[in-house]
């Protein structure tokens, strides 16, 4: 009996998805304008709706923004689901995602816009279309690991210590699952903080610049 083209497609869609996805999330290199980021997206909700974000404003998860391990926080991205093409403009106000392999954390909202609620990750396209403007809200940190126990932030952290006298634990807010963020900082120039996170990864640590909002 003859295949039926419609089926082929349907089984090696499903396939070539997985085998972008397992490509994408090697993709760990920060967009900038003109220099797209890909990698698998995934989506954050109710549970966090009206909760404190990283910029410091309350989340809304009907509102078009995203969570991004290092863009600038006020940043404006283009996010392109790459399964269907649908597209969304999102700023960036949040930190994440924490779950390995992902390069961006949507709101319910951008989720919906790119038909992504029911898969909860789809291969995406990431484009700065726009860099925060204004004053800084924000002061910046030096990064050095994440971990679900705090006993291994603790161990890290008297590691860096008698280096790094500004070193502290700082807890993921809003979070069923603890993630304990080892840091330095924070400073008042973003310069400063790169000069830490550059000294930090020729010793070998995953170290990168944050900001958290200012108090």
């Amino acid at each position: 009996m003859r295949s039926r083209p419609w089926r082929r497609t349907a089984l090696l869609l499903p396939l070539a998805l997985a085998a972008f996805a397992a490509g994408c999330g090697r993709s760990a290199v920060a967009p900038t304008p003109g220099r797209p980021q890909t990698g698998v997206a995934s989506w954050y909700g109710p549970g966090f709706h009206g909760r404190a974000t990283s910029s410091g404003e309350a989340y809304d998860q009907n509102d078009l923004t995203a969570a991004h391990p290092t863009l600038p926080l006020g940043t404006q991205a283009r996010v392109t689901n790459l399964a269907n093409g649908r597209s969304v403009d999102v700023r960036i106000n949040d930190r994440g995602p924490f779950a390995k392999g992902r390069v961006i954390d949507l709101s319910l909202g951008a989720a919906r816009e790119l038909g992504m609620v029911g898969p909860g990750t789809a291969p995406v396209r990431i484009e700065v279309t726009g860099r925060p403007g204004g004053s800084s809200r924000v002061l910046y940190s030096v990064q050095v690991g994440a971990f679900s126990e705090e006993t291994k932030a603790r161990a890290l952290r008297a590691a860096l210590a008698p280096r790094y006298g500004d070193v502290y634990i700082t807890p993921v807010p809003a979070r069923s699952d603890p993630v304990y963020r080892v840091r330095l900082g924070p400073y008042v120039e973003r310069g400063d903080a790169e000069r830490y996170a550059f000294e930090l990864a020729s010793l070998g640590y995953p170290a990168f610049v944050t900001e958290e909002p200012r108090p």
